[in-house]
């Protein structure tokens, strides 16, 4: 098989292996779901939360993002991959910047390449669309001083919601929970800081306990912005480090913007050899 070209990022830990053109991935019109399981194994593989394919988009973005998590399926959407995929775009010089437009299967994204950062990283803001937050509801395997609220930011999160994370034990939970909803589902728990932001432990459908995930900081944030924990401004504290979350509209049905670190890893060749996959 001829050598493939990828490329690595992570936005505070959650890393992404991206193809800047996924035709040449194995598999054709959708990348090969066992390809994908075994590069992103982190010990058998490159070792990654997800890869991302560029496709062409249908003439309404820059480019189209097929979405893969670690385990190989396809994911509607992810917030740090977004701001991943638009930073590697204007590395590569496959669009110009600072404005990148990202088709989805949850739709449209209009991200924002910032200024970079002493360390090498850049501020990337992604556009995150209408959240949708259920009503308040019981949290499930979490005492009564937890709550639960569902979000959908274009893909599915079930929030836990309680006054401390101290002994949480998030792989349980995440292993538990994310299979209870058809098709699977984000499971975050948060709880509120002394700072009017939150602190937060994720598991990710389809990868596990991540460093970071963008899509959950923002179901977190307009879930406790609901029960009135919070404002219309949330800094996230991830494992990985700090997103920030900026809500707008109604209570159950918000707007969010997304901005945190996007860094570049490196250019990664690979001649996969030990895999035999169809294509």
């Amino acid at each position: 098989m001829t050598a493939l070209s990828l490329v690595k990022y992570h936005g505070n830990g959650n890393d992404f292996l991206v193809s800047l053109d996924g035709d040449d991935l194995p598999g054709g019109a959708e990348v090969d779901a066992d390809f994908v399981a075994e590069i992103c194994d982190r010990h058998r593989g490159v070792g990654a939360d997800g890869l991302i394919a560029v496709r062409a988009s249908s003439g309404v973005a820059d480019v189209r993002m097929e979405l893969r998590n670690s385990d190989g399926k396809r994911a509607e959407m992810s917030g740090n991959g977004l701001r991943c995929l638009a930073l590697a775009l204007v590395d590569s010089g496959k669009v110009p910047g600072p404005d990148v437009v990202i088709e989805t299967d949850a739709g449209l994204r209009h991200v924002v390449v910032g200024e970079r950062r002493h360390d090498g990283c850049v501020s990337v803001t992604a556009e995150m669309g209408m959240l949708h937050v259920g009503p308040e509801e019981p949290a499930p395997l979490l005492g009564a001083s937890f709550q639960a609220r569902r979000v959908d930011v274009g893909n599915p999160h079930l929030v836990l919601i309680g006054p401390a994370l101290d002994g949480l034990d998030i792989t349980r939970l995440g292993r538990e929970l994310e299979g209870a909803r058809p098709g699977g589902q984000n499971v975050e728990v948060v709880a509120p800081d002394s700072s009017g932001g939150l602190d937060l432990l994720v598991w990710e459908r389809g990868s596990g306990v991540t460093e970071a995930c963008g899509t959950g900081s923002c179901a977190a944030a307009a879930a406790a912005r609901a029960a009135g924990l919070v404002g219309d401004h949330v800094p996230v504290e991830n494992p990985g480090g700090t997103l920030v979350v900026d809500l707008d509209g109604e209570v159950l049905s918000p707007s969010a913007r997304l901005t945190g670190p996007a860094c570049r890893v490196a250019s990664v060749e690979i001649i996969p050899s030990w895999t035999d996959v169809p294509g």
